[in-house]
């Protein structure tokens, strides 16, 4: 069991920095996912792309299944520990667009499907042993704290806007900024903004450690992403090169047709999808964290929006 003196909360860095200013936070998300972009876009362009970081589990998960009664199917052999968001219906619509974008130029991309994409409030624990994540759950369910998480949401309000494409040589998601005093679609009073996405995460994260449990989540980065693509095969990218080890080369061309399509989506979600100053918004640009359902607590191989749901807040509408 992973106990020790609780350490500082290592979301309270940016919210201090920030003056606990929800405008401030906002901008340095926004300056965190458009920094991003333009760095991989650099690197995707280049002519020194080798080509995309392929997934190699989800790769055999799917090209291993045994469905020719021959072969064993694949096995995740890594085990996790989260919470996580799960998009409202008009959230997947949106995702289900984008991909559907997507498709038309990267037809051999794996892409999520609706009922497994997640945000990742929280990581408590990833790739661990089976027994090892059921000793942590047996543990936050001793403490009482699991039914407090799940419906955290329900009591503190957050809200997510101005959704764009995140890209880089592995997957692509659709992230958000956490809002900062925009016109809401919503019929809930959220004062101001002032308890943002990065204070639930935070939270949360001070309740599994006052625990005594130490979370050492991987993403601290100011991301709040849906995964929706994952690169499992470079199919559709590559060129035939008799005079190139391994007799392919990566198609550049293909690789910028995906950036373009990438960039034009990202336009039309500025113009259909971001609040504007004449005051028109759409449904789809905001999402209401804990809309439809509270967060997971999910463990498994749950890499992939998979695993186990062992208990799930109540939603509101």
């Amino acid at each position: 069991m992973e106990k020790s003196i609780q350490e500082p909360n290592p979301f309270d860095h940016l919210i201090i920095e920030c003056q606990d200013d929800p405008k401030q936070i906002q901008a340095r998300y926004e300056t965190h996912r458009s920094n991003r972009n333009a760095q991989f876009g650099d690197k995707l362009l280049s002519m020194d792309f080798k080509g995309w970081q392929i997934d190699e589990i989800l790769r055999k998960l799917h090209t291993h299944a045994g469905a020719d009664g021959k072969t064993s199917p694949f096995v995740d052999p890594r085990h996790n520990l989260t919470l996580y968001a799960r998009p409202p219906q008009h959230i997947r619509d949106l995702v289900a667009e984008i991909q559907q974008d997507v498709r038309e130029v990267a037809s051999s991309v794996w892409f999520t499907p609706p009922e497994q994409l997640h945000m990742t409030t929280l990581e408590i624990a990833s790739c661990r042993p089976e027994p090892e994540i059921e000793g942590l759950v047996s543990h936050l369910q001793d403490h009482g704290v699991v039914p407090e998480l799940v419906d955290f949401l329900f009591h503190h309000r957050t809200r997510l806007v101005k959704p764009m494409v995140s890209y880089d040589a592995t997957a692509m998601a659709l992230s958000f900024v956490p809002a900062a005093g925009e016109e809401t679609t919503t019929a809930h009073n959220i004062e101001n903004d002032g308890y943002t996405y990065h204070h639930l995460r935070r939270d949360v994260s001070s309740i599994v450690t006052a625990t005594g449990l130490q979370t050492r989540p991987r993403y601290i980065a100011l991301s709040a992403h849906i995964t929706i693509a994952r690169f499992i095969t470079q199919d559709g990218f590559v060129l035939e090169n008799p005079n190139h080890a391994g007799g392919e080369t990566v198609d550049h061309a293909r690789v910028a047709a995906l950036v373009e399509r990438v960039e034009k989506i990202n336009e039309k979600l500025r113009q259909k999808y971001w609040f504007r100053e004449d005051g028109v918004i759409s449904r789809k640009g905001e999402w209401l964290v804990g809309e439809e359902r509270g967060l997971e607590f999910c463990k498994g191989t749950s890499f992939y929006g998979g695993g186990d749901a062992v208990l799930v807040g109540k939603g509101f509408h």
